[in-house]
């Protein structure tokens, strides 16, 4: 019986629960083994509780906060690549030269294309091309990742690390527009305010729907990907956008997660079951 291995790449703590955090959970409690990259300890995001963290100690505290979430997801090991969170596009945080962000390109990709050698994933999964909503962090660790999930399978690249592998799919988290479309709808009827969506139509918010290649009924794990986005308290705080909502609107809205494959190139009438399909 083949044991599935998963890799997930991401930036910063609590990136991994809202877009991936049923599937995580869902492959985890299926016996696959499921393993966490994280770019930054997000450093500079914000504090919902000044009495939760302080901007000095926001990185330590949001790094439990992920180990909270990992382990209510059932992963099997998180790794940090030791970078610090570069902020918004635009702020100051974009200059500090230990920003995500300022890292050498090839520096970053060997640290990823050790990692993939060592774990061995048939799958990877990290942002799409625009990270979501443009962050520059979620950007980066979408390039990179990219480069490195095709560097690992050539054995010139690195050659004294572990051999060479390839893994077999590289996809993107895809919420989808049809997402969030849905969720202004539900805070439409209930009378509440809306115009943070105006932000993220600005930003590209959303992955177009006829581009989705997997759509993962994770009710099963819902559970398990609410208390693990609780977990990132200083990030999932009253204000949040996702707290506006009834608890059980919100989970049924989060009950499908969306994945783009963005490798192997497979016709476009080809639709997986879920990201091992097959293998």
């Amino acid at each position: 019986m083949t044991i599935h291995s998963i890799l997930a790449v991401f930036a910063h703590p609590d990136d991994e629960a809202f877009g991936t955090g049923g599937a995580l959970s869902h492959y985890a409690t299926s016996g696959a083994e499921v393993t966490l990259v994280c770019a930054t300890r997000g450093e500079v995001g914000e504090i919902s509780d000044a009495s939760l963290a302080t901007p000095e100690t926001l990185g330590q505290v949001r790094e439990g906060e992920l180990r909270c979430a990992a382990e209510t997801m059932g992963i099997k090991e998180v790794i940090f690549l030791g970078y610090r969170d570069s902020g918004m596009i635009g702020t100051i945080e974009n200059q500090d030269p230990r920003a995500f962000i300022n890292a050498p390109d090839n520096e970053v990709i060997v640290k990823l294309v050790k990692i993939i050698r060592r774990i061995r994933p048939q799958v990877v999964v990290t942002f799409e091309p625009n990270g979501g909503y443009g962050h520059p962090d979620h950007i980066a660790i979408h390039r990179h990742t990219l480069a490195a999930f095709h560097a690992a399978a050539d054995p010139e690249i690195d050659p004294e690390s572990a051999p060479a592998w390839k893994a077999t799919r590289l996809f993107y988290t895809a919420i989808p527009k049809s997402f969030f479309n849905q969720m202004r709808a539900s805070m439409i009827s209930l009378g509440l305010d809306t115009s943070d969506f105006d932000r993220f139509d600005e930003s590209g918010f959303g992955w177009p729907d006829d581009q989705v290649d997997v759509s993962l009924d994770v009710s099963g794990t819902v559970e398990a990907k609410w208390e693990a986005l609780n977990c990132h308290r200083t990030q999932f705080g009253p204000e949040n956008l996702f707290r506006r909502l009834p608890v059980e609107t919100v989970k049924q809205l989060m009950s499908i997660e969306h994945f783009a494959l963005a490798f192997p190139d497979v016709p476009k009438s080809t639709k997986l079951n879920d990201l091992f399909d097959g293998i």
